[in-house]
């Protein structure tokens, strides 16, 4: 039996690496997977999704460094319902000190179609498939494929076997975010009251966001009896994305009153690993996003103002630095040295070597004698700019640009594409314009701009501008950030980097289906 304190602590399962790069666009190379992982272990998550081994080379090669090299989480990876995909997992976890394989198949009559079993069909192979996993590993989770979708009979019924056959954990994925609060709570209720042995398997929950619900059904799931939440950073994921870690670990400590529970969680990491994984993914993170955007923490209103000055908690419900969130800001300018600047990253939450600290030495000076003051949000900027791999295909190395106000802009650039340099001048409909013609011109391509977005990272004429851009190409999406005190430099630069992770994007596609045949979804 489950003591009182294991019954009210909700174990965190983040798949940031897995479901939250099957977003269009988000690539992460093999050192930033690795990265990233390591900071989810450091914050306390119970359970890393490392990625999905049997996908591609790359993906085992990541899910097995990050399950040799991991700490205290445990190391998932995804299988579907078969043999083969089930022994590639194992082998790609079998090296963590706590491995976990979890396996799938959609129930639902939509599902059942795919690979064409009937109810009969499908209950045999869940049986047999799941006891070949526990064969293999004592940590075995099973997911329903579109659960919410499933009519409840049968639901009850593969839930039963999949216990009976071994699993440890059962989660209940609400795959397209169809789902509402009370329908999730009622639906984890029901599986723990009529399925025999559900007392002795946690229930997860595993929420999209398509109708905006998912944060509010993972934890209504909670109400119902889920200890189990699957979550990313940001809420990074497919279509409209996942539930956000961020939201409901900080809603479970800010209203402890009325949802008794508890995670592990160090929270004061939070916005630390939000900006890096907003940085390797190329997804922005928006202003107003609960807890982790931009202004989530800003007052401008006079009233709300007045509040903040004679009690913060009058308009805050959480302190700044719960979420890793520094209180001040402006420190440093063009005399400050390597000490304050060190001291200064490590309080946002870099953490750097000597030789790391060098390079980002050199280009906060530079940007110190563009701008007066440098600013937090400078200093983040300046980070992720600095983060571009240094193999990049495509090389920014010169942009000059010539505007009037009579005739078209002109852009004279030299890049350096696969180790050969070459030059170019363009012209366009404005700067901009002009500059992406000229990159157009040296590397030949195919791809559309389908977002361009510029804001300024802090106030003033000096300020830095941050631009994403969005770009497809043959159905692969790729987005692209950078920051300049050139705006203009800062757009060359990120429509240069979508360029980029489009390039290692259409070489992990390749890869995929060379290795995989993804029309055997059986």
């Amino acid at each position: 039996m489950k003591t009182q304190v294991e019954k009210d602590r909700v174990v965190i399962f983040d798949t940031t690496l897995r479901d939250g790069e099957q977003s269009p666009g988000a690539t992460m190379t093999h050192e930033e997977k690795l990265e990233i992982a390591e900071l989810l272990d450091d914050m306390g998550v119970d359970i890393i999704e490392a990625g999905f081994p049997i996908a591609s080379e790359g993906d085992f090669k990541a899910v097995s460094e990050i399950a040799e090299r991991s700490k205290t989480a445990v190391i998932c990876g995804l299988a579907r319902a078969n043999f083969g995909d089930i022994d590639r997992c194992w082998d790609a976890v079998r090296n963590s000190n706590k491995p976990r394989i979890h396996t799938f198949i959609g129930t639902s009559p939509l599902h059942r179609a795919i690979p064409n079993l009937d109810k009969d069909e499908m209950a045999e192979k869940i049986h047999d498939t799941v006891t070949h996993a526990r064969n293999l590993c004592d940590n075995i989770q099973w997911s329903p494929m579109d659960a919410t979708r499933t009519e409840h009979d049968y639901l009850c019924r593969v839930v039963e076997i999949s216990i009976k056959a071994g699993a440890t954990t059962i989660n209940i994925p609400d795959t397209v975010g169809y789902t509402a609060p009370l329908e999730s709570a009622d639906l984890i209720k029901m599986l723990i009251e009529k399925v025999p042995g559900a007392d002795e398997v946690i229930f997860a929950t595993h929420c999209h966001n398509d109708l905006g619900m998912a944060t509010a059904n993972s934890l209504a799931a909670v109400e119902g009896g889920a200890r189990q939440i699957e979550c990313t950073i940001n809420g990074l994921g497919e279509r409209a994305g996942n539930t956000a870690l961020e939201e409901v670990v900080m809603a479970l400590k800010v209203r402890g009153d009325i949802m008794p529970f508890y995670t592990n969680i160090n929270t004061s990491k939070i916005m630390n690993i939000s900006r890096r994984v907003a940085s390797v993914s190329g997804f922005p993170v928006q202003f107003n996003k609960a807890i982790v955007g931009k202004n989530a923490f800003a007052h401008e209103s006079g009233i709300h103002q007045d509040g903040m000055l004679k009690n913060s908690e009058t308009f805050e419900i959480m302190r700044p630095e719960d979420v890793g969130l520094s209180a001040t800001n402006l420190v440093l300018g063009k005399h400050s040295g390597r000490a304050a600047l060190r001291s200064k990253l490590e309080e946002l939450g870099y953490n750097l070597a000597d030789n790391q600290l060098k390079d980002v030495f050199v280009r906060f000076k530079e940007l110190a004698d563009r701008k007066k003051e440098v600013y937090d949000e400078d200093l983040i900027a300046l980070m992720q700019a600095g983060e571009d791999a240094v193999n990049d295909h495509i090389v920014l190395n010169e942009l000059r640009v010539v505007c009037g106000t009579n005739g078209p802009q002109e852009a004279v650039m030299t890049l350096t594409v696969g180790g050969l340099e070459s030059s170019t001048t363009a012209t366009g409909d404005g700067p901009v314009d002009a500059t992406f013609n000229a990159v157009q011109a040296l590397y030949q391509h195919n791809a559309h701009l389908q977002l361009y977005q510029v804001h300024a990272v802090t106030e003033g004429t000096d300020a830095q501008a941050t631009v994403s851009v969005r770009m497809e190409e043959d159905g692969n999406i790729a987005t692209g950030q950078s920051a300049d005190t050139d705006t203009v430099v800062a757009s060359a630069k990120a429509y240069i980097n979508a360029l980029n992770r489009l390039f290692i994007r259409r070489g992990k596609i390749g890869q995929n289906k060379r290795e995989v045949n993804w029309k055997d979804v059986s």
